[in-house]
């Protein structure tokens, strides 16, 4: 019966890649691949260096919201872990593999790495549309910036993601006594009240893991996300001008933008379908023709994919040699637990 579950709650997200795959490539004409060379093959080694500053970074930006409570290494094998799951698992198993499985490894609670792991989605959030924001500039081609009332989409979105920022960050501990206050209003049955409390304990305690970051650190977070994510539009970058792809200097990264944007929208593991459909559209949006667009939003989303589920991987394995663990991946996986533990 869990398996049939199962099954249903990933069906929505399989339709979707398939159409997301299926409108991106159906008209791409595949023979291009076998006249696809390197046109700057120096442009290889800026691809490599992207990825790997990259994701330095964010080890050390998770690092630092945990307050260096584990070791640099440790904290870059978990988070590289739970990337290569959320890479090949539905319903985001690494990140609750983070939360849950390696909360002893990282010598904290698991409502605090929920907590650091919502902030980190936010930062994210909040880089990604800076980064829209600002390359959404008019010209003589088809700008994304073009599309009317668009911009102003964006600045919204852009400002609601700030001021919750803000207001988590700056005045976490402000919201504990509304939060207790809004839990009180709810009525209180038996069961109703155990699952209440748990929710409202989680969040307390997040808010006050939030709070202990710091004003300093807080700063220090959102200026390391910016970079952290150009460092991803590198990638992007580098890709373009290795298959010498032709575009304006915002193309790379609207599609480094909407391709993470659209890994909210339900697809198989690893946003496949969607990523490219995104990445497509950008590269489109910028004259560039939808075979060159196509295969670029595919070699960007396979270079990604793969280096990051294969250190992920590795890291995985060679824990569990070191720590003489055998329990199957599947067996441990159903241990997770099925809703807020006490």
């Amino acid at each position: 019966m869990s398996n049939q579950r199962n099954l249903w709650r990933t069906l929505p997200g399989i339709v979707v890649s398939i159409f997301c795959l299926w409108w991106t490539f159906h008209k791409v004409d595949f023979r291009t691949l076998l006249h696809m060379r390197l046109h700057q093959p120096e442009w290889l080694i800026a691809l490599v260096l992207s990825i790997a500053a990259g994701y330095t970074l964010r080890v050390h930006r998770w690092w630092r919201m945990l307050r260096k409570r584990a070791k640099f290494s440790v904290c870059g094998r978990v988070l590289m872990t739970s990337f290569a799951a959320n890479n090949i698992m539905p319903f985001r198993i690494g990140d609750l593999m983070r939360v849950f499985t390696y909360s002893g490894d990282l010598g904290a609670s698991s409502s605090e790495i929920l907590s650091t792991v919502v902030l980190e989605k936010l930062l994210d959030v909040f880089a990604l549309l800076f980064i829209l924001a600002l390359t959404m500039e008019d010209g003589e081609h088809l700008d994304l910036g073009r599309v009317k009332h668009l911009r102003m989409i964006v600045l919204v979105f852009l400002c609601s993601i700030s001021t919750l920022l803000f207001v988590m960050l700056l005045g976490a501990r402000l919201l504990e006594s509304p939060i207790r206050k809004l839990f009180s209003a709810f009525p209180r049955t038996p069961l109703l009240q155990t699952r209440l409390s748990k929710l409202e304990n989680w969040l307390v305690m997040g808010l006050h893991t939030i709070a202990d970051i710091g004003i300093v650190t807080t700063l220090g977070l959102i200026i390391e996300s910016l970079v952290v994510w150009g460092f991803e539009g590198g990638i992007f970058v580098s890709a373009e001008h290795l298959i010498g792809i032709t575009s304006d200097v915002s193309a790379p990264w609207q599609a480094l933008v909407l391709s993470n944007l659209f890994y909210m929208l339900p697809s198989m593991p690893g946003a496949i379908g969607t990523f490219e459909t995104a990445a497509k559209f950008a590269m489109t949006s910028h004259n560039v023709s939808g075979t060159p667009a196509a295969l670029y939003a595919l070699l960007v989303h396979v270079v990604i994919l793969f280096v990051i589920t294969t250190v992920g991987g590795i890291c995985f394995l060679i824990h569990r040699r070191h720590a003489g663990l055998h329990e199957p991946l599947l067996e441990e996986i159903e241990t997770l637990p099925q809703e807020l533990p006490n």
